[in-house]
This record gives C-alpha cells, structure tokens and sequence, in this order.
C-alpha cells in the first residue's frame, strides 16, 4: 500500500480557498489501489490517518460514516 503525506494545515486552508470538500479531493487521489493518507502536522507529526478505498462505492461508504460520527459527536458538545 502506497503512503501519502499531507501536511494537514496546507490541505484543510487549501479546501477553504477552493471551497472543495475533502472527499472529492480523495475521489480524485483514487485509481484502483488502496493507500495511506498520512497527515502530519508542521513538525511531520502524525496527526491521523485515512486507507483510501480502492472503490469509489466504499469511499462513499466512508463519506456517510464520517458525517454521522461527526453529527453524533457535535451533538454530544451540546
């Protein structure tokens, strides 16, 4: 499996500017074979990480997980 490094803050300021979500930046990082999305900090300290799909079905799958966990988790702040 191929590992890609993103600097987290470059990436998320870059999808603010181009007002893109994520999820079609990953759409466009696919070509069949999984890989490791590594994002690191200013440092290179890992931040998290994300297997990219080697389906456009799965990574879709991942889309609507995300989107619930995130709800469920801002509705827990309230």
């Amino acid at each position: 499996m191929k590992a890609i490094q993103i600097k987290a803050t470059p990436f998320f300021e870059m999808l603010k500017t181009k007002d893109t979500s994520m999820w079609e930046i990953f759409a466009q990082l696919m070509d069949g074979e999984e890989k490791e999305l590594i994002f690191t900090d200013d440092q290179d300290q890992i931040l998290f990480s994300y297997t990219l799909p080697d389906s456009l079905e799965k990574l879709n799958e991942d889309r609507e997980k995300f989107a619930q966990e995130y709800a469920e988790k801002l509705s827990g702040m309230n």
